[in-house]
C-alpha cells in the first residue's frame, strides 16, 4: 500500500490511515514503516501515521522513544515535517519536551521550508504544555515573520495570533 518510487506522490497512504483508524492494532505497522529502506515508503508511512495520530494521538505513545530518538537524527525532509507535527502529540515529560523542542529548534535550519514551517507550529504545540518554552518561541515565531520563508511568516503571522497568553 505504500510502496511506490515517485517522492512527488503519496500514493495509497490515505487509504493506510483510513485502515489503521479502522485497525488500530496496525498502526505498529505504519511506525515501523517510518524505518523502510525504501525512502518512499518512509515517506507515506510517516503521512499516513500523522492523518492518524490527528485523529488518535494515544496511538503515539507507546512509540514515544522511536520518535523522539527519530526526530533527533532523521534527514528525510518528508519524514522531519510529520514528525514536527506528531511529536508534540505525545504525552512527553518537560525533560522530553525540551529534548523535542532542541530537535525542531534545529528543524528551523533546514533547506526545507515545510520543515521550517512544520517545526514552527510543533513548536507552538510544544508549548501549549510546557510555559518554559513560551518565550524562546515567541521570539523564534517573530524572527520568522521577519525574515523567514513566505510560509514561515504566513504560519508566524497565524501562529502568534493564537499564541498562548
Amino acid at each position: 500500500m505504500l510502496e511506490g518510487t515517485d517522492r512527488r506522490s503519496i500514493g495509497h497512504a490515505a487509504d493506510a490511515a483510513r485502515l489503521v483508524l479502522k485497525e488500530p492494532r496496525r498502526f505498529r505497522q505504519l511506525i515501523e514503516c517510518l524505518w523502510d529502506e525504501n525512502p518512499v515508503v518512509r515517506m507515506r508511512a510517516a503521512d499516513a501515521a500523522e492523518k492518524v495520530s490527528a485523529k488518535k494521538p494515544r496511538l503515539l505513545d507507546r512509540h514515544k522513544t522511536e520518535l523522539l530518538g527519530l526526530l533527533a537524527e532523521v534527514e528525510q525532509i518528508e519524514l522531519r515535517w510529520h514528525l514536527a507535527l506528531m511529536v508534540p502529540r505525545l504525552r512527553l515529560t518537560a525533560s522530553e519536551r525540551q529534548r523535542a523542542a532542541a530537535a525542531l529548534q534545529r528543524y528551523l535550519e533546514d533547506r526545507s521550508s515545510i520543515v521550517k514551517t512544520f517545526a514552527l507550529q510543533g513548536l507552538v504545540d510544544l508549548l501549549r504544555n510546557d510555559a518554559s518554552l513560551r518565550s524562546r518561541v515567541k521570539q523564534l515565531l517573530e524572527e520568522a515573520v521577519q525574515s523567514g520563508t513566505p510560509a514561515m511568516k504566513a504560519r508566524a503571522r497565524k501562529l502568534l495570533k493564537e499564541y498562548p497568553a
